[in-house]
């Protein structure tokens, strides 16, 4: 029953106001390629997607993989809170429940950096991207490209029950420490 609602409410949720929206949706890509609608608590101003471009540029990051800021002037204060204990990461527990997301896995990527995959890394996309997993216990926004390339290949060509569950551990520590978490 619950399972049936979730794409009305997450329809509903998405066509609020932006003053009274707590959630932020963005599309990102799934397993086989597959686009989804993610959803967390809102971090940033309403506007950040459209400084992205701008704040890359001047970091000198255009054309990046992944754009990444210790300290991005788009995190509102709040936002600052719920990055640092992973706090905006719990609505994705929805996407879950709706399939389109696994507990573990790669983290889910956005369409240009799919766009920018060769032929070993878009092996990833065999699986349901997830809430936690190698990058996120790894280092996060501390790791390069390679490093982050590595990780999720390496998470699929050795996916087990066992993995998942010590990736689930190890998330608690990297929470805990909020190491690379900004």
């Amino acid at each position: 029953m619950l399972l049936r609602l979730l794409p009305f409410l997450l329809r509903l949720l998405s066509s609020l106001p932006t003053a009274v929206l707590f959630f932020y949706t963005q599309t990102r890509v799934g397993r086989r390629g597959k686009p989804f609608k993610m959803i967390k608590f809102r971090s940033m101003v309403v506007n950040a997607d459209k400084m992205k471009a701008e704040l890359a540029k001047e970091t000198g990051q255009d054309g990046c993989f992944i754009f990444k800021m210790k300290d991005d002037p788009r995190v509102t204060k709040v936002g600052k809170f719920i990055r640092k204990f992973s706090i905006d990461e719990f609505p994705q527990f929805l996407n879950v429940l709706k399939g389109d997301m696994s507990v573990v896995g790669p983290r889910p990527p956005l369409p240009e950096e799919v766009a920018q995959y060769n032929q070993t890394y878009a092996t990833r996309m065999l699986v349901k991207p997830g809430i936690t997993g190698p990058w996120q216990v790894s280092g996060r926004s501390n790791l390069s490209k390679e490093e982050s390339e590595s990780l999720d290949v390496s998470y699929v060509q050795s996916w087990s029950v066992l993995g998942d569950i010590v990736l689930l551990f190890r998330t608690v520590g990297a929470v805990v420490t909020h190491k690379g978490a900004y």
